[in-house]
């Protein structure tokens, strides 16, 4: 299934688009798509049939805004350098381990909402990305399959990351991680049964319609189970955490000089294959 929510911020609405394209209304069915949804195998099922029946109201999309497709997201836990020509392309060494920060929850907007520049910003970035949503309580996960078996879905997720605060100002990585607007995610959620293989997806992001990244995640140095069993060794995950599971090759940073920063002005375009596609305008702040 493909799960969305539509609406102006704040008032969204749970749908789902049917195989034919068509935008179905939830709100009949259940308040939200959230965690408690996720975790809850009886009204997943239950709007599945629905979906099957042809019974679902129909939303007209026209003006209609799409925003986040999970709501109440606990944490956003993030992965560094974890693509292998992403790491070369900004002359890191390969990590031993995966690489963890996070990201707040109040950082993530609609796919199509305004992304702002920092004020005081001079390398603000790109970053097209394989968000996986946690669909059950994961804790000391031991195998692939377990893992695997906790993910409730995947979306597309843009890491925008301003690079001067991130390396340059001191401490951690979440100076530069966690500026307003600075995780936009979906269109949808789409739920991992439509997602034989994770590690079998295509990237791409453009700026002001030129082609910036163009990965694939089996470049990912370590694949999303493996991530996800991970995290669940240092933290509890719950249904409607997300995972933001790192970017391929074709970040600002990796350009030479003069790296070309996003500006005010700049247009943004991402996709990933089959999980939908993404435009931001940039402004400031």
């Amino acid at each position: 299934m493909k799960l969305l929510r539509v609406g102006t911020v704040g008032t969204e609405r749970p749908a789902l688009l049917d195989e034919s394209g068509t935008l179905r209304d939830l709100s009949g069915l259940v308040p939200d798509i959230d965690g408690a949804l996720l975790a809850d195998e009886g009204e997943l099922a239950r709007i599945r049939t629905a979906a099957a029946s042809g019974e679902l109201p129909r939303l007209d999309a026209a003006g209609l805004r799409t925003g986040p497709p999970v709501a109440r997201i606990g944490k956003i836990v993030c992965i560094g350098l974890n693509y292998h020509d992403h790491a070369r392309e900004t002359g890191a060494e390969t990590p031993a381990e995966p690489i963890l920060f996070m990201k707040a929850p109040d950082t993530v907007v609609g796919p199509d909402d305004t992304v702002l520049v920092p004020r005081d910003s001079r390398k603000t970035d790109w970053e097209v990305e394989l968000a996986v949503v946690i669909g059950r309580t994961a804790r000391y996960l031991e195998t692939d399959a377990q893992a695997l078996a906790a993910v409730a879905g995947y979306a597309v997720a843009h890491d925008v990351s301003e690079r001067a605060f991130q390396i340059e100002r001191g401490g951690q990585w979440d100076k530069g991680k966690n500026c307003e607007t600075f995780n936009p995610l979906g269109p949808w959620l789409v739920t991992a049964d439509e997602v034989p293989d994770p590690q079998n997806l295509g990237l791409r992001l453009w700026v002001n319609g030129e082609l910036k990244q163009d990965g694939t995640t089996a470049e990912q140095i370590f694949p999303v189970a493996e991530v996800v069993r991970y995290v669940s060794r240092f933290m509890t995950l719950y249904p409607g955490d997300v995972i933001n599971t790192g970017t391929p090759a074709g970040v600002a940073m990796g350009h030479p000089e003069p790296k070309p920063y996003l500006r005010a002005g700049d247009v943004v375009e991402l996709e990933i294959d089959g999980l939908g596609r993404q435009r931001q305008t940039l402004r400031s702040a």
